[in-house]
């Protein structure tokens, strides 16, 4: 071993510089390959060895760049991921082994490291010296950029560094080139603080270090362009700490226009507030404003289309000549969605219309047949007769009813099969791939193990317990965490102990430390269970492998299964066999009954107590007539959360524990949850990484109240805690089998006032499908509606929200069945006696007091105009008499209009 290859193995890269400097080119050869042959044998070292990898990939990057003479070869070998475990180069070192090369040779490198998008911020200093050292002109790449940007000081340095920059000029316009904003300009943006970037460009800009036109081009360009919210909150400061002139806005015309009809809100805004100035100042033609209008009327933000109209009223109050122009735009808002904007529209057109020709008129007087009927009487005032929209016959649109989609079956082809287990280890997938493959990993271990294990072993090569040469702590870690398929493969390959397997397979307990725990710990018990029957005697295959996507078995089929175990006297696995019960659909098929009656079996005799009178539901899956609702999560109980256990009479206690040591006579202790429909203690949450989705609801995708009992509690943080995800359950529970009662109904109006948009987009699906498979309960969900709002465990105008999102896909008539039964409630000056979930000293409370109440208002009204009338609601009449011009009083006299129109007429 040379001295430089001895100093490499060590880590000691502070003497490979002296030790590569005096070589020459021949022995730099040499010592290469010896290098590289390190390299290699580098990538193999196991995470236990990290340290020793770190400081022996810090001293081969130097040496090897050193010994390396093309100048493509040294920067690969420089940002090589493989040698790079620490993030940061030791870039002096480098410098030093480099330094005596030719100037165009560490140009080239320098360029091509900062061509590298991956490392070329984190290289930065290296690369600088390069080009220093090289005399070349500096990159101005992506990477580069932002290296350059994070490495200028701040706190009141940022100013001196720029304007003694030498490259100042070319990497200041780059800043607004690259494809994400640089992180020190997101962080310091304040255009108030005298310091940060906003005041600091203005300043160079103001003393020509940096060409001003050029600075407020690239401010525009970037802001018509798009982007982040982020990103483009700095480009918008920047731009109004520039403050642009008159001349300055207006040879900006163009860029103005796109901005304000595309942009983001903010964006859309400024551009808006420029528009206005130039309209006003006569700098603006009317052509334009009233293509602008176009497009600015129908944009989503209510108050960028009211400013608009405020826009065109000043414009025209100035220029009445302008109304022909104008005013047949903005009768384009009398379809708005919004009544508020019709109603604003139309007072403008009232104002100015007498300036229109008879063309003109006729063509606004059409346009107000959209207007909603709250306002067709004034629309009538000022034009006569309106003439009706002639609208068909509605029709309730709603999502074709869900077909069940038939589990495609595992792989009978072993390399198909490993290479799907391989995937699903690397990036954990659905339930159907899950499925899939536990179902294949079971079936090939008993027809031969001894194939499956040489093809599963190269391809799982990867997997830190293949590495690992401590069986105890591969069986700690097997024994105390979830490991999806790993653990059967594992098992399979012999990286376990079978005592490891019988203890934890034999354990199954479902722990109890927050709602999911009884569904995890039945996916935990039946892997477990799996890695002890394929290392000690595999099953033919598995019983409980479902018929559909839903999770759902065909009993028929689980009949079958169960005869073809008779026949190869195979022992069906306690977890496994489990599991299938609660998947069979308990619809009742007399043949499966008479079929499982012949068998004889212990199994099959239970199967047919499950599917007939005698196997009534467990206590655990017995629909609730009132569930609790959740309160806090930490130190609460489960599923009933109300803090303190009910009382129960004598008699039914007597029965409850009947019915646990029932449960636990026939299911394994996994599964004795069942037996259990009270409270539970609950604490902190650890599943937020666990198996979610399809997995969860496949454990009882026969029992979706059961489900919805168990994952309440996840809507429930999205309305009241603003968590996310929560709603993701919905969708999957309501194409699932069972009733549908209280539980699910309380999930989803919880998902309807989520925090995030995407979660309630989950709970708007649901609702929808619900309707489409007419299974949803409008008053129903309704009530809970009504009573999550009055107990501030929702907000109003996320509701509001939700519910114009599913009216706006055709589905007005379900909407107005939910809304309608909770206005009453809303409605009441003073509720009921307070529901369970009232806060305490809730107190009496009046319309006013919720906020948002006239956007579930307008949703109401539009939905009832739309789809038809309905019955008078109690205290609606009393609320639209109320004197004033509110967004509550005016939705509510419409929604009254529409309902007593609706009543008065036949429906469509």
């Amino acid at each position: 071993m040379s001295a430089l290859l001895d100093a490499v193995g060590a880590g000691r890269v502070a003497a490979v510089p002296g030790l590569v400097k005096p070589l020459t080119a021949v022995e730099r050869k040499a010592e290469l390959a010896a290098l590289k042959a390190l390299r290699a044998e580098l990538r193999d070292w196991g995470f236990r060895r990290w340290q020793e990898r770190q400081e022996v990939g810090c001293a081969l990057v130097v040496a090897g760049a050193g010994c390396l003479t093309g100048a493509a070869a040294a920067a690969a070998w420089i940002s090589a991921r493989d040698l790079r475990v620490s993030s940061s180069l030791p870039h002096r070192l480098l410098i030093d082994v480099l330094a005596d090369r030719d100037p165009r040779w560490l140009g080239d490198v320098a360029h091509r490291l900062a061509d590298r998008a991956s490392t070329a911020a984190l290289d930065y200093r290296l690369i600088t010296e390069l080009v220093r050292l090289a005399g070349c002109q500096v990159p101005t790449t992506d990477g580069y950029v932002h290296g350059w940007a994070a490495e200028l000081p701040s706190h009141g340095e940022l100013l001196p560094a720029l304007r003694t920059d030498p490259d100042v000029r070319i990497l200041v316009p780059r800043l607004f080139e690259t494809a994400e904003l640089s992180g020190p300009l997101a962080w310091q943006n304040d255009p108030d603080e005298a310091h940060h970037w906003p005041s600091v460009l203005a300043v160079l800009a103001d003393e020509g270090v940096v060409e001003r036109r050029v600075l407020v081009d690239a401010t525009v360009a970037r802001l018509l362009r798009g982007g982040r919210p982020g990103a483009l909150t700095f480009f918008l400061r920047l731009l109004r700490r520039l403050t642009l002139t008159a001349d300055e806005e207006r040879d900006r015309t163009g860029d103005w226009i796109g901005m304000a009809a595309d942009g983001p809100v903010a964006v859309a805004g400024h551009a808006q507030e420029v528009l206005g100035r130039l309209a006003l100042s006569g700098a603006l033609p009317v052509r334009s404003l009233a293509d602008l209008s176009a497009s600015m009327l129908f944009r989503p933000e209510k108050k960028l289309v009211r400013a608009q109209l405020v826009l065109l009223g000043k414009v025209l109050r100035a220029d009445a000549g302008a109304a022909g122009e104008l005013l047949p735009v903005v009768a384009e808002a009398f379809g708005h969605e919004d009544t508020d904007v019709q109603e604003r529209a139309l007072k403008l057109v009232a104002r100015h219309h007498r300036a229109l020709d008879a063309d003109r008129r006729a063509e606004v007087a059409e346009a107000a047949a959209l207007l909603s009927p709250v306002h067709r009487s004034r629309a009538g005032e000022i034009f006569g007769d309106v003439p009706s929209a002639g609208a068909a016959p509605y029709v309730e649109i709603l999502p074709p009813v869900p077909e069940r989609v038939a589990l495609a079956p595992a792989p009978a082809d072993l390399a198909e099969l490993v290479e799907e287990v391989a995937a699903f280890i690397a990036s954990p997938g659905e339930m159907p791939a899950f499925e899939r493959a536990l179902d294949g990993l079971v079936g090939h271990a008993y027809r031969d193990r001894g194939a499956l294990v040489a093809a599963l072993r190269p391809a799982l090569a990867g997997c830190w317990w293949l590495e690992d040469e401590d069986r105890r702590d591969r069986d700690q870690w097997f024994t105390r965490n979830i490991c999806d398929l790993e653990v059967v493969a594992a098992a399979l390959l012999d990286r376990v102990s079978t005592r490891t397997l019988h203890a934890s397979s034999n354990r199954g307990k479902a722990g109890r430390s927050c709602a999911h725990s009884p569904l995890v710990g039945v996916i935990d018990a039946r892997l477990r269970e799996a890695a002890y029957l394929v290392h000690a005697k595999p099953p033919p295959f598995l019983l409980a492998f479902p018929s559909w996507e839903t999770g759902a078995l065909d009993a028929g089929v689980l009949v079958e299964r169960l005869r073809e175990y008779r026949r190869l006297g195979a022992t069906p696995g306690p977890a496994d066999f489990a599991q299938a019960l609660l998947r069979v659909d308990r619809g009742g098929d007399p043949a499966a009954v008479r079929a499982a009656a012949e068998l004889g079996t212990p199994e099959a005799d239970r199967l047919v107590a499950w599917l007939t009178a005698d196997g009534a539901p467990v206590p655990a899956l017995r629909p609730m007539a009132e569930p609790p609702r959740p309160a806090e999560v930490a130190g609460t109980v489960w599923p009933n959360l109300t803090g303190r256990e009910p009382e129960k009479s004598e008699a039914t206690e007597k029965t409850e524990r009947a019915e646990l040591s029932a449960v636990r006579r026939e299911f394994p202790e996994s599964f004795h949850w069942l037996g259990r429909p009270g409270p539970r203690r609950v604490q902190a949450c650890y599943h937020w990484d666990a198996l979610r989705g399809g997995h969860w609801t496949a454990v009882l995708p026969q029992d979706r109240e059961a489900l919805a009992a168990l994952l309440l509690t996840e809507s429930a943080s999205s309305a009241r805690d603003d968590e996310r995800g929560g709603t993701w359950w919905l969708p999957l529970l309501a194409e699932r089998g069972g009733p549908v009662g209280r539980c699910l109904h309380r999930g989803l109006a919880y998902g309807l006032g989520a925090r995030h948009p995407q979660d309630r987009l989950s709970a708007v699906d649901a609702l929808l499908v619900l309707a489409a498979r007419g299974e949803l309960s409008g008053p129903m969900l309704g009530e809970e509606l009504a009573a999550l709002v009055i107990s501030s465990d929702m907000k109003i105008n996320r509701l509001a929200d939700a519910a114009r999102t599913a009216a706006a896909t055709g589905a007005y008539r379900t909407v107005a069945s939910v809304l309608l039964p909770a206005l009453p409630a809303l409605l009441a000056p003073e509720p009921a006696a307070p529901s369970a979930s009232a806060e305490p000293g809730g107190g009496s409370r009046s319309a006013a007091t919720y906020p948002g109440l006239g956007e579930i208002l307008s949703v109401a009204a539009d939905c009832v105009e739309r789809g038809g009338g309905s019955e008078e609601i109690p205290g609606l009449a009393e609320l639209a008499g109320r004197r004033g011009t509110s967004q509550v009083i005016t939705q509510a006299s419409r929604l009254l209009i529409a309902i007593r129109q609706g009543n008065d007429h036949s429906e469509p």
